[in-house]
């Protein structure tokens, strides 16, 4: 059953369940890529070959025809020349006999020279006729048969040799004419010409049937007939194969990409050939898996720490709140101290989810800066009077290294923001009597801030990580000294804004050394061109 009589049919419940298979099988063949392929495969090389089936049929036609047509003219004029010959013979015999003025029938006559021209012109596929100016007919060589129809002569009616005669008439002396007769069942191909004698013009007629040639045609057609379609239908078969053996790594790639789901972002598509474009395919998913795998395993660590982080201060309000509500009598101070440690807690867990907020923001592309112009060096001077008391109660020193005149244009908060980050870093893992020190210079395009510190330093297996949200290298600097007093929350996100600020205004924050002696953290922010 066609689709078309699907549409059309009366709808019925066997009817219409067969229809509704057969459309959603034809829907899915043409879905395919592979069958897609090889109907436009087979549709090209279809045309393809057709084309050339049809322009090798015409160009043998065409060959044979004028093969056939050199050939009589060649009889025509080879006649011609025959009797041109055989005339001139019989003229000297005549001469020698004193018989000039005998009739045309006799021997020695010009109408036997053309009966001796005949004679000597006998070919298998070849009939010559010949006529004189009053179209009697003259002499005619051997009628051919027609091979392969035993009993059947080649020779057009009489008529149309009349027609032909009335145009050879009309073309000029030695001009050749050339025509196609039939006689129902069979074409012939006629030349003809005039040809000059001693005592008046003979009209020649040299036919060929033309059977032998329609019969090699109709033989070249039907073998084209039987080889393009078999030609297709091997050539179909071969490219449905062919397309099927080159999607196969995609089908592969595809069983394996669906499989692949958040709990197993570490398996790969496979890759059967690295050097072709599926290759290439593959290995780019397989890079964007890589980075997908490391973004939900950054994202898991990123919630596990944020919980922790969120649950140490919450844990902390909640025993105070407990133990503030079980005593049957507490004094002033001991309520103001429990409201102190709520109102710490309560500070903490804000600055926390203030610097969740912001990261969440810059990661989706929505925290728009604010620049403004400003000096860098008035900016690390504010940031160096702003952490003064906590220098103060730890006894350590700050010092403060700063060109003057550092223009920039930027957001000045977020940039503060870093400063302060930075400092506040390096002033609680500093241990009491070492030093911070804050620097700012210009080297040609570009300011180079440095904060270093003297404290234990960060092993070398953290110092990769000390920009990762909520890392803190515990065995270096352990997480006992949160509860130290600090302008940040102390939930190891610090250093992750600080870069993030840092590539926002397109330049580079990093740990540029860490031993026991302290560690720099080195910022590198574009300078403007200076004006002269």
């Amino acid at each position: 059953m066609s689709p078309s009589a699907c549409r059309s049919s009366t709808p019925g419940a066997g009817r219409g369940t067969s229809c509704a298979l057969l459309l959603k099988m034809r829907a899915r063949m043409f879905n395919s890529v592979r069958v897609r392929l090889t109907l436009w495969y087979t549709g090209v090389l279809a045309l393809v070959l057709i084309s050339f089936a049809v322009a090798g049929y015409f160009f043998l036609s065409y060959t044979l025809n004028r093969r056939t047509d050199d050939a009589l003219g060649e009889m025509a004029n080879a006649f011609a020349a025959t009797l041109a010959s055989e005339d001139a013979d019989s003229h000297q015999g005549e001469a020698r006999a004193g018989n000039l003025n005998r009739g045309e029938d006799g021997p020695g006559t010009p109408n036997e020279a053309v009966r001796e021209a005949v004679s000597q012109n006998q070919f298998r596929d070849y009939q010559f006729i010949v006529y004189t100016d009053a179209r009697r007919e003259v002499a005619r060589s051997a009628v051919p048969q027609i091979k392969n129809e035993p009993g059947r002569s080649g020779l057009p009616p009489a008529a149309k040799l009349s027609a032909v005669l009335d145009a050879i008439a009309r073309t000029p002396d030695s001009a050749l004419y050339f025509a196609t007769l039939s006689d129902g069942d069979s074409q012939y191909r006629v030349v003809g010409r005039r040809a000059q004698a001693r005592r008046g013009v003979y009209t020649l007629i040299v036919l060929r049937s033309l059977h032998d040639q329609e019969d090699l045609l109709e033989k070249a057609s039907y073998a084209l007939l039987i080889a393009v379609p078999l030609a297709l239908l091997l050539a179909s078969v071969g490219g449905y194969f062919l397309a099927r053996k080159s999607l196969a790594p995609v089908v592969r790639m595809s069983a394996t990409a669906a499989r692949i789901g958040s709990a197993n972002l570490h398996e790969r598509l496979p890759v059967a050939n690295e050097h072709d474009e599926l290759g290439g395919l593959a290995q780019v998913i397989n890079a964007l898996l890589a980075r997908l795998d490391a973004s939900f395993e950054q994202q898991r660590r990123f919630m596990a720490d944020a919980s922790h982080e969120l649950r140490t201060p919450i844990a902390i309000m909640r025993s105070e709140a407990e133990v503030a509500l079980s005593e049957q009598e507490i004094s002033n101070e001991e309520l103001r101290e429990s409201i102190a440690i709520f109102k710490d807690e309560t500070k903490r867990l804000t600055g926390i989810v203030e610097d969740l907020f912001m990261l969440a923001r810059a990661d989706a592309g929505q925290y728009k800066l604010t620049p403004r112009e400003f000096y860098l060096d008035e900016l690390a001077g504010e940031v160096a009077r702003a952490v003064r008391t906590l220098v103060a109660e730890k006894g350590l020193t700050l010092q403060l290294h700063a060109e003057e005149e550092m223009p920039f244009r930027g957001d000045e908060n977020l940039l503060r923001r870093l400063l302060l980050n930075l400092v506040d870093n390096a002033i609680k893992y500093t241990p009491e009597g070492g030093g911070v020190t804050v620097s700012c210079k210009r080297d040609g395009q570009r300011y180079i801030v440095t904060v270093s510190d003297t404290g234990p330093g960060i092993i070398a297996e953290a110092q990769t990580h000390v920009f990762d949200r909520f890392y803190r290298a515990d065995s270096a600097r352990a997480r006992a000294d949160d509860d130290r007093a600090g302008l940040t929350s102390g939930a190891g996100l610090g250093l992750s804004i600080a870069r993030w600020i840092a590539e926002a205004h397109d330049g580079t924050l990093e740990l540029s050394q860490s031993s026991a002696a302290g560690s720099v953290f080195q910022l590198i922010l574009p300078a403007p061109e200076m004006t002269r």
